[in-house]
């Protein structure tokens, strides 16, 4: 059985725009971990991570974008995220993450803000 995510990316300037649809939890972690290494091996060094079509995240999913965070940094790039769910929103705040992660309401936004 597929898990119950859709990844794609789309490139605007030199920002990758990756567009996670779907639950982030312990099934999908492995598939969205994949994806943003093999984004990486690609080149890939400016990510937002666009976020408004997940419908849950859980604890390994959190884990699964501090990953992706690290990684990211560990080759000098930026990871922003686009959040606009309320509960999401607040899931960021009660861990912590939001000082860890810029957030972002639009694309458009998190890619214009340095």
């Amino acid at each position: 059985m597929e898990p119950p995510i859709e990844i794609n990316h789309s490139g605007v300037g030199d920002w990758t725009i990756v567009e996670i649809r779907g639950e982030v939890d312990v099934y999908t972690v492995p598939t969205i971990k994949q994806y943003m290494i093999e984004r990486l091996a690609d080149g890939h060094r400016r990510f937002v991570v666009d976020l408004r079509g997940v419908a849950f995240i859980d604890s390994m999913g959190l884990g699964v974008l501090v990953g992706a965070l690290k990684r990211v940094q560990s080759v000098h790039g930026e990871l922003k995220l686009v959040i606009t769910d309320a509960n999401t929103k607040q899931l960021f705040a009660l861990t912590g993450l939001r000082h860890v992660f810029p957030i972002y309401d639009s694309v458009y936004q998190a890619r214009r803000t340095s």
